[in-house]
Protein backbone atom coordinates (compact mmCIF):
# COMPACT_ATOMS: atom_id res chain seq x y z
CA UNK A 1 0.00 0.00 0.00
CA UNK A 2 1.42 3.28 -0.93
CA UNK A 3 0.58 5.77 2.02
CA UNK A 4 1.10 9.42 2.69
CA UNK A 5 0.97 10.73 6.51
CA UNK A 6 0.53 14.59 6.98
CA UNK A 7 2.61 15.75 9.76
CA UNK A 8 5.99 16.72 11.21
CA UNK A 9 5.45 15.58 14.90
CA UNK A 10 6.31 12.76 17.27
CA UNK A 11 2.49 11.74 16.74
CA UNK A 12 3.05 11.03 13.01
CA UNK A 13 6.37 9.39 13.50
CA UNK A 14 4.79 6.84 15.94
CA UNK A 15 2.06 6.49 13.19
CA UNK A 16 5.11 5.18 10.71
CA UNK A 17 6.96 3.49 12.87
CA UNK A 18 3.59 1.71 13.15
CA UNK A 19 3.14 0.82 9.44
CA UNK A 20 6.75 -0.01 9.14
CA UNK A 21 6.48 -2.64 12.23
CA UNK A 22 3.32 -4.60 9.68
CA UNK A 23 4.51 -7.90 7.84
CA UNK A 24 2.99 -6.09 4.87
CA UNK A 25 5.44 -4.26 2.66
CA UNK A 26 4.36 -0.16 2.67
CA UNK A 27 5.79 2.30 0.89
CA UNK A 28 5.38 5.18 2.73
CA UNK A 29 5.50 9.03 2.47
CA UNK A 30 5.79 11.90 4.78
CA UNK A 31 5.00 16.00 4.54
CA UNK A 32 6.93 17.42 5.90
CA UNK A 33 8.56 14.70 8.36
CA UNK A 34 11.57 15.13 10.43
CA UNK A 35 14.98 13.93 10.92
CA UNK A 36 13.55 11.12 12.28
CA UNK A 37 10.69 10.26 10.34
CA UNK A 38 13.47 10.67 7.54
CA UNK A 39 15.11 7.40 8.72
CA UNK A 40 11.62 5.65 8.04
CA UNK A 41 9.51 7.09 5.10
CA UNK A 42 10.26 9.47 2.13
CA UNK A 43 9.67 12.69 2.45
CA UNK A 44 8.04 15.39 0.71
CA UNK A 45 8.39 19.28 0.58
CA UNK A 46 4.76 19.41 0.00
CA UNK A 47 2.67 22.12 2.56
CA UNK A 48 0.27 19.87 4.35
CA UNK A 49 -2.24 22.72 4.66
CA UNK A 50 -2.94 22.84 0.74
CA UNK A 51 -5.26 20.66 -0.24
CA UNK A 52 -4.71 21.05 -3.70
CA UNK A 53 -1.16 20.32 -3.38
CA UNK A 54 -1.38 17.68 -1.49
CA UNK A 55 -4.53 16.29 -4.09
CA UNK A 56 -1.92 16.84 -6.50
CA UNK A 57 1.10 14.75 -5.33
CA UNK A 58 -1.81 11.57 -4.48
CA UNK A 59 -2.88 11.66 -7.81
CA UNK A 60 0.23 12.13 -9.29
CA UNK A 61 2.16 9.30 -7.14
CA UNK A 62 -1.32 6.87 -6.73
CA UNK A 63 -1.10 7.36 -3.14
CA UNK A 64 -3.82 4.30 -1.41
CA UNK A 65 -4.83 5.77 1.60
CA UNK A 66 -3.49 9.96 2.91
CA UNK A 67 -3.35 9.84 7.07
CA UNK A 68 -3.91 13.63 7.98
CA UNK A 69 -1.68 13.76 11.61
CA UNK A 70 -2.23 17.24 13.30
CA UNK A 71 -5.42 19.44 13.67
CA UNK A 72 -4.86 22.36 11.62
CA UNK A 73 -4.85 20.36 7.96
CA UNK A 74 -8.13 18.86 9.43
CA UNK A 75 -9.76 22.39 10.56
CA UNK A 76 -8.66 23.89 7.15
CA UNK A 77 -10.37 21.17 5.33
CA UNK A 78 -7.64 19.45 3.19
CA UNK A 79 -9.77 15.84 4.08
CA UNK A 80 -12.39 17.49 1.88
CA UNK A 81 -10.59 18.44 -0.98
CA UNK A 82 -8.74 14.99 -1.05
CA UNK A 83 -12.04 13.50 -0.84
CA UNK A 84 -14.03 15.80 -3.48
CA UNK A 85 -11.34 13.49 -5.68
CA UNK A 86 -12.16 10.27 -4.56
CA UNK A 87 -8.85 9.66 -2.69
CA UNK A 88 -9.65 7.64 0.76
CA UNK A 89 -7.99 9.57 3.48
CA UNK A 90 -8.16 8.88 7.68
CA UNK A 91 -9.02 12.33 9.13
CA UNK A 92 -12.54 14.44 9.46
CA UNK A 93 -13.57 17.00 6.99
CA UNK A 94 -14.07 20.88 8.08
CA UNK A 95 -17.03 20.66 9.66
CA UNK A 96 -16.91 18.16 12.08
CA UNK A 97 -12.97 18.79 12.53
CA UNK A 98 -14.76 21.87 13.87
CA UNK A 99 -15.42 19.11 17.37
CA UNK A 100 -11.60 20.00 17.76
CA UNK A 101 -11.45 23.52 16.09
CA UNK A 102 -14.15 25.37 18.23
CA UNK A 103 -14.72 24.35 21.84
CA UNK A 104 -18.43 26.14 21.68
CA UNK A 105 -19.39 23.72 18.32
CA UNK A 106 -18.20 20.47 20.61
CA UNK A 107 -20.25 21.40 23.85
CA UNK A 108 -23.30 22.19 21.56
CA UNK A 109 -22.93 18.76 19.82
CA UNK A 110 -22.23 16.92 23.13
CA UNK A 111 -25.45 18.33 24.32
CA UNK A 112 -27.39 17.59 21.49
CA UNK A 113 -26.03 14.08 21.75
CA UNK A 114 -26.59 13.63 25.67
CA UNK A 115 -23.05 13.36 26.65
CA UNK A 116 -22.41 13.42 29.99
CA UNK A 117 -19.45 17.09 30.31
CA UNK A 118 -18.87 19.86 32.88
CA UNK A 119 -20.91 23.07 32.87
CA UNK A 120 -19.87 25.87 30.50
CA UNK A 121 -20.31 29.18 29.60
CA UNK A 122 -19.38 31.16 26.36
CA UNK A 123 -17.86 34.75 27.10
CA UNK A 124 -17.11 37.49 24.81
CA UNK A 125 -16.02 39.68 26.87
CA UNK A 126 -13.90 40.32 30.23
CA UNK A 127 -16.87 41.25 32.23
CA UNK A 128 -19.05 38.01 30.87
CA UNK A 129 -15.70 35.78 31.69
CA UNK A 130 -15.77 38.07 35.27
CA UNK A 131 -19.66 36.38 35.71
CA UNK A 132 -18.91 33.04 34.81
CA UNK A 133 -15.69 32.85 37.21
CA UNK A 134 -18.24 33.56 40.13
CA UNK A 135 -20.75 31.57 38.87
CA UNK A 136 -18.24 28.48 38.64
CA UNK A 137 -15.99 29.74 41.40
CA UNK A 138 -12.57 28.09 42.18
CA UNK A 139 -10.74 26.58 40.93
CA UNK A 140 -11.13 27.98 37.48
CA UNK A 141 -11.13 26.65 34.15
CA UNK A 142 -10.54 28.84 30.96
CA UNK A 143 -10.16 27.56 27.64
CA UNK A 144 -9.34 29.39 23.95
CA UNK A 145 -11.96 28.45 22.23
CA UNK A 146 -9.91 27.57 18.70
CA UNK A 147 -6.72 25.79 18.51
CA UNK A 148 -3.25 26.36 20.92
CA UNK A 149 -1.49 23.64 20.22
CA UNK A 150 -2.27 22.06 23.91
CA UNK A 151 -1.85 24.92 25.84
CA UNK A 152 -4.93 27.32 25.42
CA UNK A 153 -6.12 25.90 28.92
CA UNK A 154 -5.71 27.02 32.18
CA UNK A 155 -6.91 25.76 35.31
CA UNK A 156 -6.18 27.84 38.45
CA UNK A 157 -7.20 28.90 41.51
CA UNK A 158 -5.79 33.04 41.32
CA UNK A 159 -8.71 34.59 39.63
CA UNK A 160 -6.15 37.39 38.24
CA UNK A 161 -4.52 34.56 36.50
CA UNK A 162 -7.89 33.40 34.95
CA UNK A 163 -8.89 36.48 33.80
CA UNK A 164 -5.27 37.61 31.94
CA UNK A 165 -5.41 33.91 30.21
CA UNK A 166 -8.90 35.06 29.59
CA UNK A 167 -7.58 38.51 28.11
CA UNK A 168 -4.51 37.24 26.20
CA UNK A 169 -7.17 34.87 23.65
CA UNK A 170 -9.88 36.91 23.80
CA UNK A 171 -8.86 38.86 20.99
CA UNK A 172 -8.95 36.09 18.97
CA UNK A 173 -12.51 35.16 19.64
CA UNK A 174 -14.77 34.04 22.19
CA UNK A 175 -13.53 31.98 25.46
CA UNK A 176 -14.76 29.13 27.49
CA UNK A 177 -15.09 29.27 30.73
CA UNK A 178 -16.01 25.70 33.01
CA UNK A 179 -16.74 24.27 35.73
CA UNK A 180 -14.35 22.54 37.37
CA UNK A 181 -13.91 19.00 37.48
CA UNK A 182 -12.29 16.44 39.82
CA UNK A 183 -10.50 13.27 38.98
CA UNK A 184 -8.28 11.05 37.41
CA UNK A 185 -8.19 11.78 33.63
CA UNK A 186 -8.10 8.95 30.57
CA UNK A 187 -7.68 9.65 27.02
CA UNK A 188 -9.30 6.97 24.42
CA UNK A 189 -9.21 7.12 20.97
CA UNK A 190 -12.33 5.73 18.47
CA UNK A 191 -11.74 4.98 15.20
CA UNK A 192 -14.35 5.90 13.00
CA UNK A 193 -15.68 5.69 9.68
CA UNK A 194 -18.77 8.24 10.38
CA UNK A 195 -20.97 5.40 11.30
CA UNK A 196 -19.02 2.59 12.68
CA UNK A 197 -16.55 3.35 16.13
CA UNK A 198 -13.93 1.35 17.45
CA UNK A 199 -12.24 1.92 20.62
CA UNK A 200 -8.64 1.44 21.08
CA UNK A 201 -6.75 0.81 24.46
CA UNK A 202 -6.95 4.18 27.29
CA UNK A 203 -4.10 5.91 28.07
CA UNK A 204 -3.08 8.94 30.30
CA UNK A 205 -1.06 11.54 29.89
CA UNK A 206 1.08 14.15 32.01
CA UNK A 207 0.12 17.46 30.57
CA UNK A 208 2.11 19.82 33.54
CA UNK A 209 5.54 20.80 32.11
CA UNK A 210 7.16 19.58 35.71
CA UNK A 211 7.18 16.77 38.47
CA UNK A 212 3.68 16.22 40.61
CA UNK A 213 1.84 18.20 37.93
CA UNK A 214 3.39 21.54 39.18
CA UNK A 215 4.33 24.16 35.83
CA UNK A 216 2.17 25.14 33.29
CA UNK A 217 0.03 23.32 30.76
CA UNK A 218 1.69 21.42 28.16
CA UNK A 219 1.09 19.54 24.84
CA UNK A 220 2.03 16.72 26.91
CA UNK A 221 5.23 15.76 28.76
CA UNK A 222 4.88 11.95 28.85
CA UNK A 223 1.60 8.85 28.99
CA UNK A 224 1.33 5.40 29.71
CA UNK A 225 -1.01 2.53 29.19
CA UNK A 226 -2.79 0.45 29.69
CA UNK A 227 -4.36 1.53 33.07
CA UNK A 228 -4.59 -1.52 35.78
CA UNK A 229 -6.55 0.75 38.04
CA UNK A 230 -9.51 1.23 36.13
CA UNK A 231 -10.51 -2.30 36.83
CA UNK A 232 -11.35 -0.72 40.49
CA UNK A 233 -14.06 1.19 39.51
CA UNK A 234 -15.74 -0.60 36.36
CA UNK A 235 -14.52 -4.18 36.66
CA UNK A 236 -11.93 -3.95 33.74
CA UNK A 237 -10.60 -1.70 31.54
CA UNK A 238 -13.20 -3.84 28.63
CA UNK A 239 -16.14 -3.00 30.83
CA UNK A 240 -14.85 0.60 30.99
CA UNK A 241 -14.43 1.41 27.25
CA UNK A 242 -17.79 -0.60 26.51
CA UNK A 243 -19.26 2.17 28.40
CA UNK A 244 -17.78 5.47 26.71
CA UNK A 245 -18.16 3.62 23.48
CA UNK A 246 -21.76 3.35 24.48
CA UNK A 247 -22.28 7.08 26.78
CA UNK A 248 -20.08 8.90 24.09
CA UNK A 249 -18.31 7.73 21.22
CA UNK A 250 -21.26 6.39 19.87
CA UNK A 251 -23.81 9.60 20.46
CA UNK A 252 -21.49 12.02 19.22
CA UNK A 253 -20.83 10.29 15.56
CA UNK A 254 -24.33 9.65 15.05
CA UNK A 255 -25.30 13.78 16.04
CA UNK A 256 -22.31 14.14 13.19
CA UNK A 257 -23.68 12.12 10.56
CA UNK A 258 -27.41 13.40 11.74
CA UNK A 259 -26.21 16.95 10.83
CA UNK A 260 -24.85 15.73 7.82
CA UNK A 261 -21.19 16.38 9.22
CA UNK A 262 -20.43 12.70 9.35
CA UNK A 263 -16.81 12.01 11.45
CA UNK A 264 -14.69 9.95 9.56
CA UNK A 265 -10.91 9.59 11.65
CA UNK A 266 -9.71 9.53 14.94
CA UNK A 267 -12.23 10.66 17.29
CA UNK A 268 -9.64 11.71 20.96
CA UNK A 269 -12.09 11.56 24.18
CA UNK A 270 -10.32 13.43 26.91
CA UNK A 271 -12.20 12.14 29.62
CA UNK A 272 -12.49 12.82 33.89
CA UNK A 273 -13.84 10.00 36.27
CA UNK A 274 -15.41 12.04 38.53
CA UNK A 275 -17.21 11.13 41.94
CA UNK A 276 -20.44 11.61 39.53
CA UNK A 277 -19.36 9.15 37.15
CA UNK A 278 -17.27 9.72 34.02
CA UNK A 279 -17.32 13.03 32.02
CA UNK A 280 -15.89 14.29 28.75
CA UNK A 281 -12.77 17.56 29.59
CA UNK A 282 -12.60 17.90 24.86
CA UNK A 283 -12.65 16.15 22.20
CA UNK A 284 -9.72 16.33 19.89
CA UNK A 285 -10.40 15.40 15.87
CA UNK A 286 -6.94 13.19 15.24
CA UNK A 287 -4.32 11.13 17.53
CA UNK A 288 -3.61 12.69 20.76
CA UNK A 289 0.33 13.09 21.73
CA UNK A 290 2.37 11.79 23.40
CA UNK A 291 -0.81 8.98 23.73
CA UNK A 292 -0.47 7.62 20.35
CA UNK A 293 3.10 6.90 21.03
CA UNK A 294 2.17 4.45 23.68
CA UNK A 295 -0.82 3.00 22.62
CA UNK A 296 0.02 1.95 18.58
CA UNK A 297 2.94 -0.17 19.75
CA UNK A 298 0.48 -2.58 22.11
CA UNK A 299 -1.64 -2.62 19.07
CA UNK A 300 -1.46 -6.29 17.31
CA UNK A 301 -4.37 -5.48 14.92
CA UNK A 302 -2.34 -4.20 11.59
CA UNK A 303 -2.74 -0.23 11.89
CA UNK A 304 -3.26 0.29 8.14
CA UNK A 305 -6.19 -1.75 7.53
CA UNK A 306 -8.13 -0.35 10.49
CA UNK A 307 -7.08 3.14 8.82
CA UNK A 308 -8.40 2.36 5.23
CA UNK A 309 -11.25 0.70 7.05
CA UNK A 310 -12.32 3.83 8.56
CA UNK A 311 -11.24 6.10 5.37
CA UNK A 312 -13.65 4.01 3.19
CA UNK A 313 -16.54 3.22 5.28
CA UNK A 314 -15.93 -0.45 5.85
CA UNK A 315 -14.64 -0.41 9.47
CA UNK A 316 -18.20 -2.75 10.54
CA UNK A 317 -16.25 -5.31 8.65
CA UNK A 318 -13.03 -4.92 11.30
CA UNK A 319 -12.75 -6.73 14.30
CA UNK A 320 -12.18 -5.08 17.64
CA UNK A 321 -8.30 -3.53 17.94
CA UNK A 322 -6.16 -6.10 19.55
CA UNK A 323 -3.82 -5.46 21.79
CA UNK A 324 -0.61 -6.92 23.18
CA UNK A 325 -0.29 -7.75 27.27
CA UNK A 326 2.81 -5.66 27.83
CA UNK A 327 3.00 -2.17 28.82
CA UNK A 328 3.97 0.91 27.15
CA UNK A 329 5.44 4.37 28.81
CA UNK A 330 6.89 7.49 26.99
CA UNK A 331 8.62 10.14 28.49
CA UNK A 332 8.92 13.72 26.92
CA UNK A 333 12.73 15.76 26.11
CA UNK A 334 11.75 19.41 25.82
CA UNK A 335 14.02 22.10 24.83
CA UNK A 336 14.92 24.48 27.56
CA UNK A 337 12.16 27.20 28.24
CA UNK A 338 9.42 25.07 26.97
CA UNK A 339 6.65 25.95 26.94
CA UNK A 340 6.80 29.48 27.20
CA UNK A 341 10.16 30.01 25.22
CA UNK A 342 11.91 26.94 23.83
CA UNK A 343 15.31 27.31 22.91
CA UNK A 344 15.90 25.69 18.83
CA UNK A 345 18.90 24.91 16.67
CA UNK A 346 20.93 23.02 19.71
CA UNK A 347 22.58 19.50 19.07
CA UNK A 348 21.63 16.27 20.15
CA UNK A 349 23.76 13.42 21.54
CA UNK A 350 23.85 10.10 22.60
CA UNK A 351 20.49 9.17 20.67
CA UNK A 352 22.45 5.79 19.22
CA UNK A 353 23.09 4.92 22.49
CA UNK A 354 19.49 5.42 23.98
CA UNK A 355 18.37 3.53 21.04
CA UNK A 356 20.31 -0.04 21.77
CA UNK A 357 18.62 0.07 25.49
CA UNK A 358 16.31 -2.80 25.46
CA UNK A 359 12.51 -2.05 24.41
CA UNK A 360 13.07 1.36 23.95
CA UNK A 361 12.31 3.17 20.58
CA UNK A 362 13.01 7.01 20.16
CA UNK A 363 10.23 8.78 18.29
CA UNK A 364 11.17 12.19 17.05
CA UNK A 365 9.15 15.47 17.58
CA UNK A 366 11.19 18.45 16.31
CA UNK A 367 14.39 17.28 14.74
CA UNK A 368 16.16 18.23 11.87
CA UNK A 369 19.41 17.43 9.95
CA UNK A 370 22.72 17.87 10.62
CA UNK A 371 24.41 21.45 9.51
CA UNK A 372 26.85 19.25 8.13
CA UNK A 373 27.31 15.32 7.44
CA UNK A 374 28.41 13.16 10.31
CA UNK A 375 27.02 16.37 12.82
CA UNK A 376 24.73 15.73 15.64
CA UNK A 377 20.47 16.50 14.71
CA UNK A 378 19.38 19.85 15.73
CA UNK A 379 16.54 20.30 18.11
CA UNK A 380 13.92 22.71 16.33
CA UNK A 381 11.14 23.23 18.82
CA UNK A 382 9.16 22.35 22.57
CA UNK A 383 8.63 19.17 22.72
CA UNK A 384 11.98 17.28 20.75
CA UNK A 385 11.44 13.41 21.36
CA UNK A 386 10.20 10.80 23.04
CA UNK A 387 11.53 7.91 24.61
CA UNK A 388 9.29 4.88 24.37
CA UNK A 389 9.45 1.77 26.18
CA UNK A 390 7.96 -1.27 26.46
CA UNK A 391 8.17 -4.59 28.90
CA UNK A 392 6.04 -6.70 30.78
CA UNK A 393 5.50 -4.70 33.69
CA UNK A 394 5.33 -0.96 34.43
CA UNK A 395 8.65 -1.22 36.48
CA UNK A 396 11.08 -2.44 34.46
CA UNK A 397 9.54 -0.09 31.54
CA UNK A 398 10.18 2.94 33.67
CA UNK A 399 13.67 1.33 34.18
CA UNK A 400 14.77 1.09 30.05
CA UNK A 401 12.91 4.43 29.77
CA UNK A 402 15.01 7.09 32.20
CA UNK A 403 18.05 4.99 31.42
CA UNK A 404 17.60 5.67 27.82
CA UNK A 405 16.21 9.23 28.68
CA UNK A 406 19.90 9.55 30.59
CA UNK A 407 21.66 9.22 27.78
CA UNK A 408 20.05 11.96 25.48
CA UNK A 409 22.35 15.32 25.84
CA UNK A 410 20.38 18.69 24.85
CA UNK A 411 21.69 21.10 26.06
CA UNK A 412 19.07 22.94 29.01
CA UNK A 413 16.58 19.86 28.01
CA UNK A 414 14.20 18.95 30.86
CA UNK A 415 12.22 16.06 31.36
CA UNK A 416 9.61 14.72 34.05
CA UNK A 417 10.88 12.29 36.21
CA UNK A 418 7.49 10.79 38.01
CA UNK A 419 5.94 9.30 34.38
CA UNK A 420 3.80 6.11 35.61
CA UNK A 421 5.61 6.14 38.90
CA UNK A 422 2.19 5.87 40.77
CA UNK A 423 1.02 2.33 38.79
CA UNK A 424 4.89 1.49 39.01
CA UNK A 425 4.25 0.95 42.45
Amino acid sequence: MKILVLGSGAREHAIILALRAESAEHEIFAAPGNAGIAQDASLVSLDPLDGAAVTSFANTHAIDLVVIGPEAPLVAGVADVLRERGIPVFGPGKAAAQLEGSKAFSKRIMDAAGVPTGRAVRAATIADVETALDEFGAPHVVKADGLAAGKGVIVTSDRAEALAHAAHYLPEGPVLVEEFLSGPEVSLFFLSDGDTVRALSPAQDFKRAYDGDEGPNTGGMGAYTPLPWLAEQFGSEADFVSLVTEQVALPVIRQLDAEGTPFIGLLYAGLILTSSGVRVIEFNARFGDPETQVVLPRLVTPLSGLLFAAASGTLEDQPQPEFSDDVAITVVLASEGYPEAPQTGRPIEGLADAASVDGVRIVHAATAGPDAPGGDLLATGGRVLNVVATASDFATARAAAYDAIGRITLEGAHFRTDIAARVAE
